[in-house]
């Protein structure tokens, strides 16, 4: 409004004087006044961004139809929100689930990461209860269903986040709280200027509003409109140089605030996939590997990444639930559960760590293991480190095992944690200590952790993250690194400092030149160069960014 106001009155007065032959002209005051405010708009237009409703993105794990199972024996495809309860469903192996339900017939394994955050498959059998969202893995299961549509978990994820989105969105960037009061005490003091010199001072109309028109541009808030955007465009290009991409517009500015970061733990401080940790001998590896190049089960997967280039087993049989099987010559060879290769008695070595398995069992031997686990992120253990060196508290929320929660948290020295979360119980943690003051910021990947990155005062995600997670959270890092924590701390706290510097040049700025402009010393021309000089100094000061030391986007360990 007042650069609004001082254009209009300085084109108006200009071309009314023009007409009269007078000497007040400031067209060029104009130009000069709109081309600095244009250059603010364009900045603040590249620092901000709109992001679509993450929800949308739900409908890619939602199945496009279901098989369902009639009384008489027939099948027909019906879409999910159009099934009832009751209602008997054929989910193929590779299928996605797209009810809730239980099943009555079958045994299969299901990938429930996207739900619970467990990097492995669950073996389900009858009576166990499926969700929408999951993955049939091995083998044809029939599920009777207990709720469709907007009754399923994965629709209820969707309203947690979209409630934590509407609470997070009255958030105000500081620059919008100071332009609240700007604009009314600048627009008075342009009034009582124009007032004054005309009625009090004894000057004409046209001298008092040439007056009035200079503080309008001495008080513009060019410098102002430019303290935030300019920082945010450098630091989030600075961000950007480190794979590290900020979406939302006022994401550096809450993460000045963050006195806790909460983590998830499955694809956030680990891998997201299970890794061999034993060192069984090359040829069981080997073997072991041509078998399970056959199955999509992630332990197989894991096995065939250790044991390298590998050949294909033929002959293979895989059983839903047990492992897999091969006709050699020497007889049944078996890779699978301990139970499936006949080592339920088996004697595991103290040493061996515990957690997922596969065993490997040959005609005439003893039957092998082969130990996994979901390992931490390289540097896991260093940005945890980091943290805590900064005087920010860690704690670890996931919706896996307990045993599987307390190994991380006991490998990365996190001392606080909780493991077999639900998605409203992550969103439970996250608000109330929010209402206990707490301003934490959020990292995590799984659709499970979508409402919580919501819900968090800030949030980041991996690159790898699932889609709805990446536009849940404010901050998108690239790599299988944490340290990109750090950086986005650092660099928004540098950020801070910035803005904050412009702002008091601003302010400083303003504290000189109006009183200038109210006793009429300085012209409408001066004035815009004032005021355009004043915005190239923010512009300068916010420059320093770049010349600051980089921060390593890798924490080196204490000690």
């Amino acid at each position: 409004m007042p650069i609004t106001l001082a254009v209009l009155l300085a084109l108006g007065m200009s071309l009314f004087e023009t007409m009269r032959g007078a000497e007040h002209a400031y067209f060029d005051s104009a130009i000069t006044l709109l081309f600095f405010l244009l250059i603010g708009r364009y900045l603040d237009g590249r620092a901000r961004s709109q992001a679509r409703s993450a929800a949308e993105h739900m409908l890619t794990l939602r199945a496009r139809s279901i098989t369902v199972i009639e009384k008489d024996g027939t099948r027909k495809l019906l879409a999910p929100e159009k099934a009832q309860p009751g209602m008997i469903v054929l989910v193929a192996t590779g299928e996605r689930v797209g009810i809730d339900g239980d099943i009555i017939d079958g045994q299969s394994d299901i990938d429930t990461s996207v739900i619970s955050g467990e990097s492995l498959p669950t073996t389900v059998t009858i009576g166990s209860r499926v969700f929408a969202g999951t993955m049939n893995l091995s083998a044809p299961i029939r599920v009777c269903i207990t709720a469709t549509g907007d009754s399923t978990l994965l629709a209820e994820i969707v309203r947690l986040m979209e409630n934590a989105e509407q609470g997070r969105a009255k958030y105000v960037a500081l620059a919008d709280r100071v332009a609240r009061a700007y604009a009314p005490v600048v627009h008075s003091l342009a009034a009582i200027t124009f007032l004054g010199w005309w009625l009090i001072g004894g000057i004409g109309w046209q001298d008092a509003l040439m007056n009035a028109i200079a503080v309008l541009i001495v008080t513009c808030p060019c410098a102002l409109a430019l303290a935030v955007p300019v920082v945010q465009v450098l630091a989030t290009g600075r961000l950007l140089k480190a794979g590290i991409l900020v979406k939302s517009a006022t994401a550096l500015e809450r993460l000045t605030k963050i006195d806790g970061v909460l983590f998830d733990k499955t694809g956030t401080l680990t891998t997201g996939r299970p890794d061999l940790i034993t060192t069984p001998d090359a040829d069981s590896l080997k073997l072991a590997a041509s078998m399970a190049a056959n199955s999509k089960h992630p332990l197989s997967q894991a096995l065939v990444r250790a044991a390298g280039n590998t050949f294909v087993a033929a002959r293979v049989s895989e059983h839903p639930g047990q492992g897999l099987s091969m006709i050699s010559a020497r007889g049944e060879v078996r890779l699978g559960s301990r139970e499936f290769c006949g080592a339920a008695h088996a004697i595991t070595p103290q040493t061996a760590e515990n957690g997922p398995e596969i065993w490997l069992a040959e005609p005439g031997k003893a039957a092998i293991r082969f130990g996994f686990r979901d390992l931490p992120r390289p540097d896991a253990a260093a940005t945890i480190a980091a943290l805590r060196h900064k005087k920010i508290p860690v704690q670890l929320l996931s919706g896996d095992r307990a045993e599987n929660v307390r190994q991380l948290a006991h490998d990365l020295d996190i001392n606080d944690w909780k493991a077999a979360l639900s998605p409203a119980q992550k969103v439970a943690v996250v608000t109330q200590r929010a209402r206990n003051g707490h301003h934490d910021l959020m990292v995590g990947d799984g659709i499970n952790d979508a409402p919580a990155l919501a819900a968090a005062h800030a949030s980041m995600s991996p690159a790898s993250a699932a889609e709805i997670s990446q536009n849940a959270a404010d901050i998108v890092f690239q790599g299988d690194r944490l340290g990109a924590v750090i950086t986005a701390l650092d660099v928004a706290r540098m950020a801070d400092r910035l803005v904050r510097q412009n702002f008091s040049l601003s302010f400083a700025y303003n504290l000189v030149t109006i009183p200038l402009a109210v006793a009429g010393i300085v012209t409408p021309l001066i004035a815009a160069i004032a005021m355009s000089t004043s915005s190239l100094v923010v512009i300068a000061n916010a420059l320093r960014l770049n010349w600051k030391k980089q921060p390593e986007t890798t924490p080196k360990a204490a000690g």
